[in-house]
């Protein structure tokens, strides 16, 4: 079973090597996804995904999209938005993220699934959004994009910083 907790351990270059990093902010209705450079300093957006939400024994249309987005840009880990409240503890959010990240993990194998706490990222993304004069139905196109940039940004930051 493949290691989903939410503190990854310190990046190491000689681990996972030199490589792009993928972001995921799963949601209700569509998942935002982002990529990092190889160097892992900057994220930038990619894709919004429609979730599946069929109840199904096959692997539903979105992951099969994030495997072909893993594929595509050779992403040697991915890294998952972990929904927590500002207190830090998780409720059903995180619960439903946890096994979509496990489910993932399954079909990307080999490559690795990290969590990383998404607390206020689609908040910023929205005020960044605003901020830059995206605003109503424009916004809601790319959001979730940009909350995936908020949660992978944060996390090579964080990295960065071990």
């Amino acid at each position: 079973m493949p290691d989903l907790s939410v503190s990854p351990p310190p990046f190491d270059q000689d681990r996972r090597g030199r490589g792009v990093r993928l972001g995921v902010d799963v949601g209700q209705v569509r998942i935002g996804v982002a990529k990092s450079d190889p160097d892992g300093v900057l994220a930038t957006p990619v894709a919004t995904i429609k979730r599946d939400l069929r109840e199904q024994e096959d692997i539903p249309a979105d992951m099969v999209e994030l495997a072909r987005l893993v594929g595509e840009h050779g992403s040697v880990e991915v890294v998952l938005g972990l929904p927590v409240n500002l207190a830090g503890q998780e409720g059903p959010a995180a619960a439903q993220a946890r096994a979509y990240a496990q489910r993932l993990a399954e079909v990307i194998a080999p490559v690795p699934v990290v969590l990383a706490d998404e607390r206020m990222s689609t908040v910023v993304a929205s005020r960044r959004l605003s901020d830059r004069g995206v605003r109503g139905k424009r916004q809601r196109a790319v959001i979730d994009q940009a909350a995936a940039v908020e949660i992978l940004q944060g996390w090579l930051d964080a990295q960065r910083g071990r």
